[in-house]
């Protein structure tokens, strides 16, 4: 039919597809890069081994929205601070710092949606970055800052350490 608009793109990404990569702390599994949303959302998982503590950050330019699938992650916003189980849903907004790590005794997994998306790619250099053995701490800051993400070590990260049994990020 003449004058008929086309069916918007479509992508299928079916259970256990996508490709994986190794943050150093947790993993990620790429679902939806922003290529396949327009830029408006990427979506990632991450398993979270038990033990695993996300290096405390805060994003300038996206905000993150997490929703746990297995086991039990905790997170810290701010001054704000919860543990939530599978099924739980959790925002983290941009120019906040902030942390996640495994809360029990099992591995753990949340999807994340990143809104607007972009920040994926970040996922992926530091995956790739990983791959070749320890970066140099100087290199890891200077893709972050490539992606306006900002490092911290807040006063509130060694009692989170200590009460769950968490290993350490690197340099803290």
């Amino acid at each position: 039919m003449s004058g008929t608009t086309p069916a918007p793109h479509l992508t299928i990404v079916r259970p256990g597809e996508g490709a994986d990569g190794d943050l150093g702390s947790i993993g990620v599994a790429f679902k939806l890069w922003g290529r396949d949303t327009g830029g408006s959302v990427s979506i990632v998982e991450h398993p979270f081994p038990v033990g695993a503590l996300v290096p405390p950050h805060l994003h300038t330019r996206e905000d993150e929205y997490s929703i746990v699938t297995e086991g039990e992650i905790g997170f810290r916003s701010g001054e704000r601070e919860t543990v939530l189980g599978a099924g739980g849903y959790i925002t983290k907004p941009r120019g906040e710092m902030h942390t996640m790590w495994n809360a029990g005794p099992t591995p753990a997994r949340m999807i994340e949606v990143i809104s607007p998306a972009g920040f994926e790619n970040f996922f992926r250099e530091i995956a790739d970055l990983l791959a070749d053995g320890p970066p140099a701490p100087e290199d890891v800051a200077a893709l972050g800052a490539a992606y306006g993400l900002e490092f911290g070590h807040p006063d509130w990260l060694p009692d989170v350490i200590a009460r769950y049994h968490l290993t350490p990020p690197p340099g803290g």
